[in-house]
């Protein structure tokens, strides 16, 4: 099998937890030739945990190696990295989000268009066998009246307390004001200048709940408008209503409780006379399934049906797929442009609540 030559940057919690272990585990796909880290430390240990022999802090350093890709999963925005890999001729895999503006959206589109690389977004709940199953039977749904999202969201460090995972203090102050720029900008370009308060909603729809905003449009497509949105306890909870073709609405509602261990993100769907629900492990779960349950009438009998396809690691299955687009050519499941329009919907969604509360 072709190996592609990787380097990533970002050691942080979602490198060690998944993505590294699976680099590592499908060695016959991929070779892990270097690490970037702004941490000196921290990529100098994980390089001798997993044995990659160029380690930089500079992220210009690693596209000066001879790679084929990159995998991006470091604090937001990504978009100067991956457009620089792109014009430096790698294919990219940028983990969640893609970016914060739908301006920087159309920047790495366009490098990627110009580079003629693949450009994958790391949406990996597409990805998992449990929700392409339950996507199928929503399929078969004649008259979907009803679609809910409800994101109970914990503390993450109730979850990243579970892992072994390694950082150090040595990060510089210059690369943390860079970044914080970075983000301010990227922020003003996308909803302007905005109350705090807005401001955090929108980093609950970028960062968390862009994964809900993800499974719905492959699901259903774009939504043709945004009804309602609206936010309580300073934003940390928010409901929006979301208007879909053929007078389908959705309910999504992300709530934080940070006190809570128990992780819960589901999509139900109901019609007249079948309903299908998932529900989504935590993204710091290992092999743990997305069970689906669904519901129906056989003549007057009710009946109800639970569901596990399998364990497979959605963020494995994310990096075999890409694999399989950079050797045979295929597209992307979660590409460039699928990433542009759920941006543009944040963006929707923050402009219909500042309209409604002017």
């Amino acid at each position: 099998m072709d190996r592609i030559r990787m380097g990533v940057v970002g050691c942080g919690a979602i490198a060690q937890i998944q993505h590294l272990p699976h680099l590592s585990e499908l060695r016959d796909r991929y070779e892990l030739v270097g690490l970037c880290d702004v941490s000196r430390k921290l990529v100098d240990f994980m390089g001798d945990l997993y044995q990659v022999p160029h380690r930089v802090t500079d992220y210009r350093e690693l596209l000066a190696l001879d790679l084929d890709t990159v995998l991006l999963c470091f604090a937001d925005p990504k978009t100067e990295v991956a457009i620089a890999a792109l014009q430096a001729g790698m294919h990219v895999f940028i983990e969640k989000p893609m970016c914060i503006s739908v301006q920087e959206a159309d920047r790495i589109i366009g490098a990627a268009e110009a580079s003629d690389k693949k450009l994958m977004v790391g949406y990996m709940k597409q990805h998992d066998p449990g929700y392409q199953y339950a996507q199928s039977e929503v399929a078969k749904i004649p008259d979907i009246r009803l679609i809910q999202v409800n994101h109970l969201h914990p503390n993450n460090n109730l979850h990243l307390k579970e892992f072994t995972l390694y950082h150090f203090d040595d990060i510089p102050q210059e690369a943390i004001e860079h970044s914080k720029a970075l983000r301010a900008a990227a922020v003003l370009d996308a909803i302007g200048e905005v109350p705090e308060e807005v401001q955090r909603i929108f980093f609950t729809l970028t960062g968390s709940m862009i994964h809900d905003i993800s499974v719905l449009r492959g699901m259903f497509g774009t939504p043709a408008r945004v009804v309602s949105m609206d936010q309580w306890r300073e934003g940390k909870s928010v409901t929006m209503v979301l208007a879909y073709e053929g007078d389908k609405r959705c309910v999504a509602t992300w709530t934080d409780l940070p006190e809570l261990w128990d992780f819960r993100e589901t999509l139900e769907v109901f019609g007249g006379s079948q309903r299908v629900s998932i529900r989504f492990p935590t993204g710091f779960a290992r092999n743990e399934p997305s069970p689906v349950t669904i519901q129906g009438m056989d003549g007057s009998k009710p009946w109800t049906k639970e569901v596990i396809v399998n364990n497979q690691n959605s963020f494995k299955l994310e990096l075999i797929h890409f694999h399989d687009c950079i050797i045979n050519g295929k597209t992307p499941l979660t590409d460039g442009y699928a990433a542009r329009q759920d941006h543009a919907l944040c963006r929707d969604i923050i402009q219909t609540y500042m309209q409604a509360n002017e």
